[in-house]
């Protein structure tokens, strides 16, 4: 580790946990969200957040094989309309100086989510994607994260 950073700045990670709130408190489905943040960390190469979110959706009783397909969920056949909309969008902010969000990929999402639930995942896809930049930035440790879901059966 660099920097232990929510330490030196008490009051940015606090900010973050805040942001965290609001998307923890989606009604989207959160198998669905915890997709987005491992799509959204294996675009940005941090291990860090991939070891917390895929132990994060076996726990909430993802599966194996839809894990290991992620990074190829447009050639998979084991993910909904729903899901492949929020994967594209993901991909879209995650790389938006390449993507700029175009326009045929935010209309699908608006297609298959609520006004609100759009917003709720666009602040999920901000916040992993931050959250990636300070684990990678500050080389957060790897190994030893355990999931705060109990793992389901």
């Amino acid at each position: 580790m660099r920097l232990r950073w929510s330490k030196t700045l008490p009051e940015g990670y606090k900010a973050m946990l805040g942001l965290q709130k609001v998307v923890d408190q989606s009604k989207i489905d959160h198998k669905l969200l915890e997709l987005v943040k491992i799509r959204a960390s294996q675009i940005n190469g941090c291990a860090h957040c991939l070891e917390m979110h895929t132990k994060d959706a076996l726990a909430l009783g993802e599966n194996d094989q839809r894990i290991y397909l992620l990074s190829a969920w447009r050639e998979a056949p084991f993910y909904s309309e729903r899901e492949r909309a929020a994967l594209a969008w993901c991909e879209a902010l995650t790389n938006l100086p390449q993507s700029g969000a175009p326009d045929e990929v935010y209309a699908e999402a608006e297609k298959l989510f609520t006004p609100k639930e759009l917003v709720e995942l666009t602040l999920a896809i901000v916040a992993i994607n931050s959250w990636n930049r300070l684990a990678v930035g500050f080389r957060s440790e790897v190994g030893n994260y355990v999931s705060r879901y109990k793992k389901s059966k």
